[in-house]
């Protein structure tokens, strides 16, 4: 059952009835979320605004089927973002799980190497489209990194914090400690392909809340074996931000349809 946790989302609703019944049909037995925020925070870029954790949790905590709400996100220490986000999440009462973000330095030193070679390309492109470059795009490339090495810059940095297996094992755990009858996953990636298949076997409800072309064709091909998928636009009132809610533009106009 819906039951508004705040005023705003109750008038909010009064214009969204189909959604609402549409989510009291997915969230219709026991029912446990799983937020991979780290696949799930890129999408504001695709759908042109930002979702708000105080009035997704809000918004959630409103159908009284959800048991639980887990969260997944890297931990960035001393990062002003990082540290916001935590707290509001913290604060918001999901059940949170986070690890240190992983920092990798890439070498771009090309001082000692052929023009030709693709030794530094290795790093950042498959081998495959490597193959398919001609080798005046190789030795431009490489022509690139020197640039860069005369500014002084002789290495990439890049963050990493991947929390596929750790969702993965907590759903199929879930599943057989049967703490919900619905499972619903908020990411696209293909890593999931697997567990949700084996939850679908055991004859859970799989529900995937992603945005359009944001779907790995591995997760969409479950689609035929009865793996729903809920575009997030239809959310868009209840969870964006404040500020961006006052666009005049239907959520749902021209969003495409999963």
């Amino acid at each position: 059952m819906f039951i508004p946790k705040t005023e705003r989302i109750k008038n909010i609703a009064k214009n969204k009835q189909e959604v609402v019944k549409q989510l009291e049909s997915i969230f219709n037995g026991k029912t446990c979320i799983y937020i991979d925020y780290a696949n799930v925070r890129p999408w504001s870029g695709k759908l042109g605004w930002h979702i708000d954790l105080k009035r997704l949790k809000q918004f959630l905590d409103s159908f009284d089927t959800i048991e639980a709400i887990n969260f997944y996100n890297g931990y960035l220490a001393d990062n002003e973002r990082s540290e916001k986000e935590k707290t509001e999440t913290e604060n918001c009462k999901y059940i949170l799980r986070t690890k240190p973000v992983k920092i990798m330095n890439f070498s771009i030193d090309a001082s000692s190497i052929v023009p030709d070679s693709t030794v530094l390309l290795n790093q950042f492109i498959r081998r495959a489209l490597l193959r398919k470059y001609e080798m005046g795009t190789i030795e431009y490339l490489n022509q690139r990194f020197l640039d860069m090495n005369k500014k002084g810059e002789y290495f990439i940095e890049d963050m990493k914090c991947n929390f596929d297996v750790e969702i993965g094992v907590d759903m199929l755990l879930d599943c057989e400690r049967n703490n919900a009858e619905t499972f619903v996953l908020w990411s696209g990636d293909s890593d999931f392909a697997d567990p949700i298949e084996k939850l679908m076997n055991t004859d859970k409800k799989v529900i995937l809340f992603a945005t359009a072309r944001k779907v790995s064709k591995e997760l969409s091909a479950l689609v035929p074996k009865g793996l729903m998928i809920l575009d997030i636009q239809k959310l868009r009132d209840f969870i964006c931000w404040r500020k961006e809610l006052e666009r005049k533009r239907d959520p749902d106009e021209g969003a495409p349809k999963l």
